[in-house]
């Protein structure tokens, strides 16, 4: 039972692929705790894909399925929190073009994450629908009245934009109070005017200890488009392909040679990996491998051998998950639909609430 009560979050991801274990390590981890303690609206984002692939709409409804199983293998609970897929609510179309009129061209052409999309997908000149990303957004989070957004340190600028919307919507359009009677009952009662506005400040919510996952060729980051990850959904014979030809220590040549370990991607992940199997065996053997590669008493196949084994045991009870709701398609389904339903619902009031304070609720 999803408790109301509890501040609202807002996030998810683009179905634009499986997810892997940089996803895991700078996001989904967080989640899983996240909903307990929040009520959490978990988009599948299928709206922003067109924004750098409208010619892959084709692909749109396999990547959801594959997303949600994701989500689900790694702890996601649809009885705690709300899975939905933008598309299916027209709602927050309408609400993007209210909000459109409420940010500038040049102010969205500051937005840093926009620019870092336009260099990954080597855009050089945007679409409308590409610039106005940040505006469907907003529209994302202030639909469901989140409180908070979950995002790394680098991209927090980005929700300011939806801070920027939220102020100047609340502004323009001051929530009418009546003295005595709640917030929630006094949004369709007229009054006296108190200043209150329909949208909260949603805050960026940026974990302390959240991290990112070098890609396996020695990348700083693992990334679907540089094609150097490693996949949730991945089985054993590919991970293992990919451990095995993983970047080490450029420096290192021989076994017998002292190498690094702080910059060394096997060792990130085994620093990423181990704490999460929570077995004392794996992480005195970690400690010991990481003694033997700083004086050069291990060559790196022992070590990846290692690796190896220590992400088979993390991701055994995600495939024994993933492949019990592969066998039930009628769940996903049925997950989707209610978590939809759900955050329709939400996005219906919303919209009620805006079109009364701007006097078109005609």
């Amino acid at each position: 039972m999803i408790d109301m009560n509890k501040k609202r979050i807002l996030t998810g991801d683009r179905p634009t692929g499986k997810l892997h274990l940089g996803h895991y390590v700078g996001s989904l981890k967080n989640r899983v705790k996240l909903q307990d303690e929040y009520d959490c609206y978990f988009i599948i984002a299928d709206l922003h894909t067109l924004t750098t692939a409208p010619e892959k709409t084709g692909e749109l409804k396999e990547n959801i399925r594959e997303l949600v199983l994701d989500y689900l293998s790694i702890g996601i609970d649809p009885a705690k929190s709300t899975v939905y897929v933008q598309s299916q609510i027209p709602e927050v179309a309408e609400l993007a073009v209210i909000f459109s009129n409420l940010a500038t061209v040049p102010r969205l052409q500051r937005v840093p994450t926009l620019k870092d999309v336009m260099r990954d997908a080597d855009i050089k000149i945007p679409s409308l629908g590409l610039l106005g990303y940040p505006v469907l957004q907003a529209a994302d989070i202030l639909m469901v009245k989140a409180d908070l957004v979950p995002v790394g340190r680098d991209q927090a600028s980005h929700i300011e934009v939806t801070r920027e919307i939220a102020r100047e919507f609340n502004r323009l359009y001051p929530l009418v109070l009546t003295p005595g009677v709640s917030r929630a009952e006094s949004l369709r009662t007229p009054g006296v005017d108190m200043g209150s506005g329909v949208f909260p400040i949603p805050e960026a919510l940026i974990p302390e200890d959240i991290g990112t996952l070098p890609g396996t060729d020695g990348r700083v980051k693992m990334s679907k488009s540089a094609g150097n990850v490693i996949n949730l959904s991945d089985d054993s014979q590919a991970i293992k392909k990919k451990v095995m030809g993983m970047y080490t220590d450029p420096s290192r040549v021989h076994g017998d040679e002292p190498g690094n370990t702080e910059q060394n991607p096997v060792f990130i992940y085994l620093e990423a990996f181990v704490p999460e199997i929570r077995n004392s065996k794996f992480e005195i053997r970690k400690e010991e491998l990481k003694k033997r590669y700083k004086t050069g008493k291990v060559k790196d196949v022992e070590v990846k051998e290692f690796l190896f084994g220590v992400l088979e045991e993390f991701l055994q009870p995600l495939r024994a998950r993933r492949q019990k709701f592969e066998n039930q398609p009628e769940v996903i389904e049925n997950i989707l639909k209610e978590g939809t339903e759900r955050a329709r619902a939400e996005a219906q009031r919303t919209l009620a609430d805006v079109r009364m304070v701007m006097k078109i609720d005609y």
